[in-house]
């Protein structure tokens, strides 16, 4: 049975589903930044998934890419996989800007993390739902 690890419960803000991923907003304001999380028991590595998933993830990545795009108007996506912190499947979709606050290093450990306030939060989450026309809405 698929369950959220509690550390991407707490750092993120649900936005919705895919037809695999859950998909989640990082509650950084620093950084338009969507996590997805295949909803699969036990997942850690990529090769975890079935080829069908596999291909399916990529899909829901490129619709991400194209919705933080959309939105936030970045000079770069970065996607990445990396699992240090949290062993759960989880797939980092960032939108970046020349001069961001972590720019041109990565994001992880930059800064303190700032979340979102109410205002802000409701827009990106409006923003991106509108980006995401497929996405099943986060209850």
């Amino acid at each position: 049975m698929f369950r959220l690890d509690p550390r991407l419960a707490a750092d993120t803000l649900p936005v919705g589903a895919f037809a695999l991923s859950r998909v989640r907003l990082m509650n950084d304001a620093h950084f338009p930044w969507l996590v997805l999380v295949p909803a699969r028991a036990g997942l850690q590595e990529l090769t975890d998934l079935a080829p069908a998933d596999r291909a399916t993830l990529m899909e829901e990545i490129a619709a991400a890419s194209r919705a933080l795009r959309a939105v936030a108007r970045p000079d770069k996506i970065n996607v990445g996989v990396l699992g240090n912190i949290v062993a759960q499947l989880h797939v980092h979709v960032v939108a970046r800007r020349r001069g961001d606050a972590a720019w041109p290093g990565p994001v992880w450990g930059a800064g303190t993390p700032e979340p979102y306030d109410d205002d802000d939060r409701a827009r990106l989450l409006d923003a991106l739902n509108a980006a995401l026309p497929d996405l099943v809405q986060a209850k």
